[in-house]
């Protein structure tokens, strides 16, 4: 009989499972329950967008496209991304499109890191970066940011972690889960600390369109001299509702999307067709849609911060993404044991902060890319939770 410890990668093995999904295969079975854990819009994909990936598929367009993605939409990708942000791409050469935009975050890890090379990752921040940098041999190296910093990177916190084994850094703005930017001039205080440096950027600006303060979002890649060092990942999930198309893509230096893609060549071959084309027609004519739905999250980005603070749970503010990050250490309880008590009291899904590395521990993130309706619900149950258990 096969011993399957002894053929397994360890390395794999020992990677724990993500934290974010951990209750819900719980919730699913229980009645009544809300959950405002899944960072995933409860909008629709805009029908213009559905609308062209059906014509797609009656016109037959079922074959793969280029490695790289279609050229009419890595065309679109540089066309939106220099009206919305001032960036400028060289669709031939400098746009990868992938299979959403995780899979573009696994192509610029494994392209730039060998074995003991140190990747510095702000936390707290998504869970996938971690294990991307040890699947591919490298070591994560976390920065803690923190909420009287507004969970910014700040320029000293770099400097310090900076060694001669650092190759890469991820800047994770606007964040998920504290839902904290950075602003441009945030940005170009590390960017002082990186110009004499052989360190590349992975700045992933998935929740780009979504920003909430005046200055809107600035990318790494438009901060002077920056563009070369990196690497723009961003993707169709969040901001055009297109969370089960799993489209995204990459920007960056010729030479390192040359890279990805190889290895997308052969790990993937091509992202899926019909989602290309459909993307084609949000690229072009969606803009509206998207500030619509950023208006919405906007709306109840502003109930959720007020409910939490309102039940006397310190409540940073954020403006980006669709999460709030509450701080839980009044009740004296863990994250851990938060989430797990909240589900069984008062079948609420949460999802404890410890998940997005240790300094997320004492703090909780719920995703208000659900309805106000379950929103006031989900609140009203946590203040009855809070109320019950505060110290």
């Amino acid at each position: 009989m096969i011993d399957y410890e002894k053929i397994v990668s360890p390395v794999v093995s020992a990677l724990p499972p993500s934290g974010i999904r951990k209750f819900f295969d719980i919730v699913a079975e229980m009645d009544d329950a809300i959950s405002l854990g899944v960072g995933e819009p409860d909008f629709t994909t805009p029908w213009a967008i559905r609308e062209a990936g059906i014509y797609s598929l009656e016109k037959g367009q079922t074959h793969y496209t280029a490695n790289a993605g279609l050229m009419e939409l890595r065309e679109e990708i540089c066309n939106y991304n220099k009206r919305r942000f001032g960036l400028e791409y060289d669709p031939k050469k400098e746009v990868v499109v992938t299979v959403g935009g995780s899979e573009a975050i696994d192509l610029m890890v494994r392209a730039l890191i060998s074995e003991g090379d140190e990747v510095l990752i702000p936390e707290p921040s998504f869970v996938c970066y971690k294990p991307c940098t040890i699947m591919a041999g490298g070591v994560p190296v976390p920065i803690e940011t923190k909420e009287e910093d507004d969970f910014r990177l700040l320029p000293k916190q770099l400097k310090e972690k900076i060694t001669d084994k650092t190759k890469l850094l991820i800047l994770p703005y606007p964040n998920n889960p504290t839902g904290g930017i950075m602003s441009r001039a945030d940005l170009e205080a590390i960017a002082d600390v990186l110009k004499d440096t052989n360190i590349m950027v992975l700045s992933d600006e998935i929740y780009g369109e979504l920003c909430y303060g005046d200055e809107g979002h600035t990318s790494f890649a438009a901060i002077e001299n920056m563009k070369e060092r990196t690497v723009v990942v961003n993707g169709f999930s969040k901001s055009f509702a297109m969370t089960g198309w799993r489209l995204g893509y990459a920007l960056g230096p010729e030479r390192i999307i040359k890279l990805m893609t190889k290895i997308h060549q052969y790990g993937i071959m091509s992202a899926p067709t019909t989602a290309q084309f459909a993307a084609v027609e949000g690229l072009k004519n969606c803009d509206n849609d998207v500030e619509e739905m950023r208006r919405e999250y906007n709306y109840r980005r502003r109930y959720i911060v007020d409910g939490f603070r309102a039940m006397g749970l310190s409540c940073f503010e954020p403006l980006g993404a669709f999460y709030v990050f509450p701080c839980i250490k009044s009740t004296g309880m863990t994250s851990e044991e938060f989430c797990q008590n909240l589900l069984m009291e008062e079948k609420v899904a949460v999802v404890p902060g410890n998940a997005f590395g240790e300094s997320g521990e004492g703090f909780i993130r719920c995703s208000y890319a659900y309805s106000i309706e379950n929103i006031q619900e989900a609140l009203k149950r946590i203040e009855r939770f809070v109320n019950r258990h505060r110290k």
